[in-house]
């Protein structure tokens, strides 16, 4: 089994799911943002399943400081945003094959470490 972890090291919600799958000797391959920001790609996967919506964190400091609270994006614009600005996304996205997870969703993970 192997997960591929986005997120940055400064993000508790990353370091626990570096940590929860690290217990369970999981292999995981971590990318870091700050270094290397996601593919669009990458991105377009997550927003299928969750919407763009999802994957924007509100709440960063970021988010306010661009002042992005009241714009209107489509989900396109949205991406092409997330790609250039990786500290605007929700963390970590957790990617196990074909299933995703946005955020801490440890009961998911757990799911996926008991097959």
């Amino acid at each position: 089994m192997e997960v591929q972890i986005f997120g940055i090291r400064k993000s508790s919600e990353t370091r626990k799911a570096l940590r929860f799958f690290a217990e369970r000797r999981v292999k995981t391959h971590f990318v870091d943002l700050q270094e290397r920001a996601a593919s669009l790609g990458e991105l377009r996967r997550f927003a299928q399943k969750f919407g763009v919506e999802a994957l924007v964190d509100r709440g960063s400091r970021p988010f306010g400081d661009q002042g992005l609270g009241a714009a209107h994006l489509n989900q396109d614009r949205w991406l092409a945003k997330l790609v250039e600005e990786p500290l605007l996304l929700r963390m970590p996205l957790v990617r196990y094959h074909h299933q995703l997870t946005v955020g801490d969703a440890e009961p998911t993970w757990r799911d996926w470490t008991r097959r």
